[in-house]
């Protein structure tokens, strides 16, 4: 049975970048927790004193008295000078704070001059500091700019700070005396951000190493956390108006420092990994007015994508439509930071992908800009190719995908009708048992809940869809669009086809498919199914995905199925 880490008045942590900011908050906050002992790490200086000039000086007015001082030195008051000085002393003002805060906590506090990239340098300062219980890295550096504009020194700058900072630490200090190591990563490690793709990197190896350290390490406290905004000194009432316009939460400090403490409760020492706060969701850009074309090369093996076993048809697994669609929309929306997908028209499958011998070593996601609009809309020509060995071209979906950088407010489906009439009385897991008369989907598709009503015209489902971990979504993730969700509403028609027709029917095209909200996850929805046309080889109808009260998530309007024989399809 593993050990369990417990915080004590023995314990020892030391705190990578603990002296100044958020990192020496959460230190104060874990302090008054559990008073024990806290080695703080930084390359700021610790004046014993400071230069006469600056004693008793407020920092609103140390930047003229640093002036009036070196004029009075004979020197000139530069702005790099002056800052230089000024940065030196406040630092060291607010290590002393740190450390007054956490030893009116009840603990005790030092402080240690060092930088953690600097080997030698870390090695002697912690060669004599006795046994160490706990780590928290928090040392990091920043050095914002688009990726071709990055240079060498600064992604040395950004990367070195977490990664080589940590890499040191664990070299100083005896891996098997650590009770708890905390790693202070970023949610643009585990989302991504424009501009940071260093910050990204090394935040990411931050993430990797914490599971890495928690296999090699099993009876330590383990946790990378992916921190978001956080509401301090560092984002300006400016930079918080516009975390909002971006739908950004910034973390309060109270809050997120009692955060940390939560996560060092024994209860959660099994979370490698945690992510509090909210993606940083780019801003869009100025578009260029020339219009584009892009394509993307993808490899698919049936292994990186187990959803794919819940969806076998005549005993191969099947891409389904939904997730190629997903697919196209998804590079989309990528190419465009900040516009979201709103409607998708004219989808058609033309060639399902089966995963068999007859899958292709690469698929091609070709995409035509058709128009654009600054601050409003994108329209794309999308389809998906590929080529046999013999080098014939075969196209397997199509769709013109519209982005807008306001999705419309979703409107109210006026026909609801939640009624039971318990004319279908299968429930859940019923309308999937392999039968020739249920649907063929597995756990990652399902599962309608109820059927609550049905006529010739119309039929109406309650779902729901369990979440299916990112293992299992494998290179088909849940993003804006859940593909997953999407194709659970459409078994609604299935349902219908098969009570009136005794057939079963595949998804063939869409006129057009419009979202206003993500659907839920985990909890239940709507789907009300308008049967508009019904011939020997095809079915159509509206499909709309809404809440109890009538407000629609998406519709699928003009959705034409294709007829097939059930003992076809599982054959």
């Amino acid at each position: 049975m593993t050990q369990t880490a417990q915080l004590s008045p023995s314990s020892v942590f030391v705190v990578s970048g603990g002296a100044k900011g958020i990192t020496a908050e959460c230190t104060i906050k874990l302090a008054q927790q559990q008073p024990c002992k806290f080695i703080l790490l930084g390359r700021s200086e610790l004046l014993e004193t400071e230069p006469d000039f600056a004693q008793d000086c407020e920092e609103s007015a140390l930047k003229k008295r640093i002036m009036e001082t070196l004029l009075a030195q004979g020197e000139k008051p530069t702005p790099m000078n002056v800052q230089k000085i000024y940065n030196k002393i406040t630092s060291s003002r607010e290590i002393k704070k740190t450390l007054a805060a956490i030893e009116k906590a009840g603990a005790k506090a030092e402080y240690i001059s060092v930088d953690v990239t600097d080997t030698q340098a870390l090695q002697e300062k912690l060669a004599n500091i006795g046994s160490v219980t706990g780590i928290i890295h928090g040392a990091g550096n920043l050095a914002d700019k688009l990726i071709e504009k990055k240079t060498e020194e600064d992604f040395e700058k950004v990367y070195t700070a977490k990664v080589k900072g940590l890499e040191n630490l664990l070299d100083c200090i005896n891996p098997y005396q650590l009770q708890h190591l905390v790693l202070f990563s970023s949610v643009t490690g585990f989302y991504g951000n424009i501009g940071q793709s260093d910050y990204a990197i090394a935040n990411e190896i931050l993430n990797k190493s914490a599971h890495i350290f928690k296999q090699q390490y099993p009876s330590c406290h383990v946790v990378a956390i992916n921190w978001g905004a956080w509401d301090s000194g560092m984002v300006s009432p400016e930079l918080k108006k516009a975390f909002a316009e971006r739908g950004v939460e910034v973390i309060p400090v109270e809050a997120g420092t009692q955060m940390l403490v939560n996560e060092l409760h024994p209860a959660y020492q099994e979370n490698t990994q945690v992510v509090i706060g909210s993606p940083l969701v780019p801003l869009a850009r100025e578009l260029d007015p020339q219009l584009t074309g892009y394509r993307l090369h993808r490899r698919m093996t049936l292994a990186e994508n187990p959803f794919l076993l819940d969806h076998v048809i005549a005993g191969s697994p099947v891409l389904p439509a939904t997730c190629a669609l997903s697919w196209m929309i998804d590079y989309c929306e990528q190419l465009y930071p900040g516009y979201r997908f709103f409607a998708a028209q004219d989808f058609k499958i033309l060639k399902g992908i089966t995963f068999n011998d007859s899958l292709a070593s690469e698929y091609i996601v070709d995409v035509e800009e058709v128009s654009k609009t600054n601050g409003q809309q994108i329209t794309f020509n999308t389809k998906i190719s590929s080529k046999n060995s013999a080098g014939k071209t075969f196209y397997h979906f199509s769709a013109q995908i519209q982005l807008l950088l306001e999705i419309p407010t979703a409107p109210i489906y006026d026909a609801v009708n939640l009624e039971p009439d318990n004319i279908i009385t299968l429930t859940g897991k019923s309308f999937y048992q392999n039968g020739e008369d249920t649907l063929f989907h597995g756990r990652a598709f399902q599962e309608i809940q109820k059927v609550l009503n049905i006529t010739t015209e119309k039929i109406t489902t309650q779902c729901l869809w369990e979440q299916i971990s990112h293992q299992q979504q494998g290179q088909f993730p849940v993003q804006w669009v859940n593909p997953y969700t999407t194709d659970l509403s459409m078994h609604a028609l299935w349902v219908w086809t098969q009570h009136f027709h005794q057939e079963g029917c595949l998804p063939g095209q869409v006129a057009k498919y419009e979202q206003f909200a993500a659907t839920p996850q985990n909890e239940p929805f709507y789907v009300s199914c308008e049967v508009k046309s019904k011939t020997p080889s095809s079915a159509t109808a509206d499909i709309i995905i809404h809440n109890q009260q009538g407000q629609i998530y998406s519709r699928l309007l003009g959705a034409r199925a294709i007829i097939w024989s059930m003992k076809l399809l599982r054959s």
